[in-house]
């Protein structure tokens, strides 16, 4: 498994790691994004969820940046032994050119994971819950996290609430006189 940033793999790698995390997309939505999604003027991505429900989603500097040295440096070559009549616009491509599904994001993250611990145990979920357990640690309203999310029911998003509870608990303990 290639991690080296300087490959036009570990370009893709770190593409797809810090747009997954940068905006707490399904693995999913990350596998159909098309390069006609990306706007890299406002920094966001135009995302087809669930039940064909579209969603527009920002992303910050870390994702603009891996995902425009990645179409710059990488995507084309990983493309380039593609017939013409297979070219296609998916923004993920695998080793052959063709679309990135989500068992090869799976296998890529599964594989990276191994490579940086062996004790850990990290499935690609983990991604989209960090992406909405942080903004909701920094003071995100529910609502917000709710929409980037994707999620038609708020009740989906309270999952995410638990590590935040903690986290308030250690706030009060350590801030209030009658703590």
């Amino acid at each position: 498994m290639v991690s080296d940033c300087e490959t036009p793999l570990g370009q893709r790698n770190q593409a797809l790691i810090e747009i997954l995390y940068g905006t707490g997309m399904r693995v999913s939505e990350c596998c159909n994004i098309k390069l006609t999604d990306l706007d890299f003027h406002i920094g966001t991505v135009l995302v087809n969820g669930k039940g064909g429900k579209q969603r527009y989603i920002p992303f910050g500097s870390y994702a603009l940046d891996a995902l425009e040295q990645y179409i710059k440096e990488a995507r084309n070559t990983l493309t380039s032994q593609l017939n013409t009549s297979d070219q296609h616009t998916y923004l993920f491509v695998n080793h052959r050119g063709t679309r990135l599904t989500d068992r090869g994001v799976r296998h890529i993250l599964s594989e990276l994971i191994k490579k940086a611990s062996s004790t850990l145990h990290i499935h690609p979920h983990m991604l989209r819950h960090s992406f909405a357990t942080h903004l909701l640690n920094e003071g995100a309203d529910m609502r917000s996290v709710q929409e980037l999310l994707g999620h038609t029911h708020l009740s989906s998003t309270q999952v995410y609430t638990h590590v935040t509870k903690a986290h308030l608990k250690r706030i009060y303990m350590s801030h209030h006189p009658r703590a």
